[in-house]
């Protein structure tokens, strides 16, 4: 299969010039392995799931950092938490040479756990999320916001894509779920999950899936931390720092990836999709998903948020760049009305941005409010 070239690589250069490891984290099937070894041609590569390898470095940890301890790339680190403070040994025996040992892992939980323990101040943190809309070969854009943006089912052009979602959940909660947390029911948990993606784009609601599932508030709150810290969701938290006092302070979740949410809600086709119920909420999830994507993967110094008051006025997205903030309403609609930009308007600050993203044609609107085609704004 063809190489997909990802932005993400511009910003892994400028990191092995700055720090002596760089740690790379996503979800699985991201394509962090097919990146590293197409980018770093000149570094081995070890992987641990290669159990000879998690023996080897478990068992005799120093004799394997002489072993490996420059230009390498050691995947799924997490599996071999004492070695990280053998990484931090070799990486001080010449601590100006940088770029010398990348560690992949699609774990976050596990992965800064070690590294703040042992690598602090020693490594680079980078997320690498499935494909961007400007990443994707021609013509598949459109199918992406609800078939998904893995690079394996991309590059099938989307062929068996119920399948290997399928597959990819069935991994999912039996390799990793086990690994990450003790979840005693999996099949619960699954319903979970389900239960979260007909809800994306949603207010979370602790108290009423513990309700649904029979299960207790802290409970959902563990399996949050379980989907957030393998990069199956994500949470948007509310903004309250100029806007008042009377907001909603709940975060909103979302999916890293909307062909997930299709699979579980049971969206196969286009016309499934743009004519179902949950066509708006997927169209946020995606263009907010985007969005999260682009931020990570250039590692922009920005924070997301929404805003929404308890009178009901909401913004869907606060891009907090500190020096100004890019707010954007979000709608699946092909035709503009001048309402949808109102509340942006109201609350857009003298040096912010405001734009409306949605279906329909760009044209220019007033002085720092733009109205844009949602394929023209991701590009």
């Amino acid at each position: 299969m063809n190489y997909i070239k990802r932005h993400i690589e511009s910003t892994i250069k400028r990191y092995l010039k700055l720090f002596p490891a760089v740690g790379i984290t996503g979800p699985r099937q991201s394509g962090k392995t097919t990146l590293l070894q197409h980018m770093l041609k000149n570094y081995r590569y070890v992987s641990f799931d290669d159990l000879k390898m998690v023996e080897f470095a478990s068992q005799d940890p120093e004799a394997f950092m002489e072993t490996y301890n420059d230009k390498v790339i050691f995947d799924e680190v997490q599996k071999v938490p004492e070695l990280f403070q053998y990484i931090k040994i070799a990486i001080d025996k010449d601590r100006d040479k940088y770029g010398k040992i990348i560690l992949t892992g699609s774990s976050q939980f596990h992965m800064i756990k070690s590294i703040t323990e042992s690598l602090a101040g020693r490594i680079g943190l980078l997320s690498l999320l499935p494909l961007q809309y400007s990443e994707l070969p021609k013509g598949l854009g459109e199918k992406q916001i609800f078939m998904g943006s893995y690079p394996e089912i991309v590059k099938r052009k989307y062929s068996g894509v119920k399948d290997w979602y399928a597959s990819y959940i069935s991994t999912y909660i039996t390799r990793d779920v086990r690994d990450l947390a003790n979840i005693g029911d999996l099949r619960d948990f699954q319903r979970f999950i389900s239960l979260l993606a007909a809800n994306t784009a949603q207010i979370l609601n602790m108290s009423q899936y513990a309700s649904d599932l029979g299960v207790s508030v802290p409970t959902i709150k563990r399996w949050i931390s379980v989907l957030e810290a393998s990069y199956i969701i994500f949470l948007l938290p509310p903004f309250y720092k100029n806007y008042g006092k009377r907001i909603i302070k709940s975060p909103k979740i979302y999916f890293y990836d909307t062909g997930l949410v299709s699979y579980l809600t049971g969206i196969e086709k286009e016309e499934h999709y743009k004519k179902g119920p949950m066509a708006g909420s997927i169209f946020e999830n995606y263009i907010i998903a985007e969005i999260k994507k682009r931020e990570a993967h250039n590692k922009t110094d920005s924070e997301l948020f929404f805003f929404r008051t308890s009178g009901g006025k909401e913004i869907d997205l606060i891009i907090d760049r500190k020096s100004q903030k890019e707010l954007i309403e979000i709608k699946h609609s092909s035709s503009f009305k001048r309402k949808m930009l109102e509340t942006i308007e109201e609350f857009r600050e003298e040096k912010g941005t405001g734009t409306l993203v949605y279906n329909g044609k760009t044209m220019p609107y007033k002085k720092k409010l733009e109205i844009r085609n949602y394929k023209n704004f991701l590009r």
